[in-house]
Parts: C-alpha cells; structure tokens; sequence
C-alpha cells in the first residue's frame, strides 16, 4: 500500500440495490483494488447478507451470514482467508 488512501466501494444489482459495500485501496503498482476494512453484501430484498472485514485481501476475524429474512445463518472466525475454529450455523427461523 502506497499511501493510506481507503476508500468504500459499492456494487449495485441490476434493480439498484447494494449487493456489496466495502473499504479498498489500490494495489502498489495501480492495477487492482484490494479489499481492507469492514465488508457488507446483501441479499437483493436489501436485507443483510453477510458481515466481516478483509484484512490486506484475506478475510480475517469474526463473520456473520443471514437468511434473505434477517435471521441468523452462520457465524464463525477467519484468519488470513481460512475458516478457523467452531462455526455455527442456525436453520431459517
């Protein structure tokens, strides 16, 4: 990372609703975007599909999943990309 420039991306579905919405920065040699900060996506109902944060690309640390309704369907812990202890996850309520 060249500098501390982050900056929030948001990519829409055809409706123009957010599917996704999270921090980047540019890459050093200015070719790609690298995911770095807090991570949202959502279901096309606009309600939210998963939270997390990308650590440097990988995700890392705690992520939750939701049903299309709100409800809880996963949850469990990244580090550097993988899936690491428990995970649970919850039938649609």
């Amino acid at each position: 990372m060249t500098d501390d420039t982050v900056n929030v991306a948001e990519v829409l579905f055809e409706s123009g609703v957010v599917q996704y919405r999270y921090a980047r920065y540019l890459s050093d040699d200015g070719v790609g975007w690298i995911r770095h900060g807090p991570f949202f996506s959502y279901h096309p109902n606009g309600n939210l599909a998963s939270e997390g944060t990308y650590v440097h690309g990988s995700e890392h640390g705690f992520w939750k999943d939701f049903h299309d309704d709100g409800s809880p369907a996963a949850e469990g812990n990244y580090f550097n990309g993988e899936e690491v202890g428990d995970w649970r996850y919850f039938d649609r309520v």
